[in-house]
């Protein structure tokens, strides 16, 4: 409840003029947005780089020590520094403030304390200041470093919606995740090779393709066009209700669901498992055609669940 209060406070604070001029800075920013902090300030630092940078500015946590022996160098004209410090008085961020301002880099603040030597040589101070620390002694950084993050995100969201970012530009960023995965992977990442069997061929031959397929279903194709589809399903059904002295005489078209629901190469296997999922019947696997309708691969729930989506 505290830091919450702290929160809500510290964003009554901010003034549309400061907020601004600091979006206007990052959204402006021809280089890289390089955060500075130490001890927890450094922890939260490193959290909006990352944030930043996965959400289409690019940006790097610099330690202000590792800068002042030799890691300015990656400071460069055009570059903006955002530099994290609860008093303001941090011993390593003054210490490489006349390198910045040699570097002649906009600096934005987040501090707690606006009369503080780093506000006063900030181009921008967004005040991060708290009445007390969630700390039963008031001593552990904890409402501050909450209010910082909260002043930092707000910064990186900002400048997200300023860019004009996109889910599908996040998910660019983000491969590996479950957003990125709905939004890149396609079926052909996921299909298997069509197992396929012609009208005409009999039962025997139906019940070996999808043994051999190992993926509870053969695609029915005449010539290359995709015809309809036998599940495991289908077959014992069809078993079910035939006389065993016709089995001889089944084939795969009498037993097949005819037009049966597809997909295609390129679409998006998130796609494909909404077809899959959202019907009255839900289905495992999808039979995969090109423009022409021409049978091309087999798509499983379970591989598009295994892959995470």
């Amino acid at each position: 409840m505290l830091e919450a209060s702290a929160v809500e406070r510290a964003a009554g604070r901010l003034t549309a003029a400061d907020a601004d001029k600091a979006v206007g800075l990052l959204v402006g920013c021809a280089g890289k947005v390089v955060v500075l902090g130490v001890g927890k300030s450094g922890v939260i630092a490193q959290k909006i780089a990352q944030t930043m940078t996965s959400t289409g500015t690019v940006a790097i946590y610099l330690h202000p020590s590792d800068a002042l022996h030799g890691s300015l160098g990656v400071v460069t004209s055009g570059d903006v520094i955002i530099a994290l410090s609860n008093s303001g008085e941090t011993d390593e961020i003054i210490a490489i403030l006349p390198a910045l301002k040699a570097r002649k880099v906009p600096i934005i603040s987040i501090v707690g304390n606006l009369a503080s030597t780093l506000a006063r040589e900030s181009d921008v101070a967004l005040d991060a200041s708290v009445d007390r620390e969630a700390c039963p002694l008031n001593l552990a950084p904890t409402t501050s470093t909450t209010v910082a993050l909260s002043l930092g995100d707000a910064l990186a969201m900002t400048v997200m919606e300023a860019k004009g970012l996109t889910a599908e530009d996040f998910a660019a960023n983000h491969p590996a995740g479950r957003l990125g995965k709905r939004l890149t992977l396609r079926v052909r990442d996921l299909m298997h090779p069509s197992p396929n069997v012609a009208p005409a061929d009999g039962w025997l031959s139906v019940v070996k393709a999808i043994s051999d397929g190992s993926l509870g279903a053969v695609n029915v194709v005449d010539g290359s066009e995709l015809i309809g589809i036998i599940t495991d399903g289908d077959l014992r059904r069809t078993i079910e209700r035939t006389d065993p002295a016709h089995f001889s005489s089944l084939t795969a078209e009498q037993m097949m669901t005819r037009s049966p629901t597809t997909t295609t190469e390129d679409s998006l296997a998130f796609d494909a498992l909404r077809a899959m999922e959202d019907r009255p019947s839900q289905i495992s696997v999808l039979p995969v055609v090109d423009a022409e309708g021409k049978c091309t691969g087999m798509l499983r729930l379970h591989d598009i669940v295994r892959s995470g989506i």
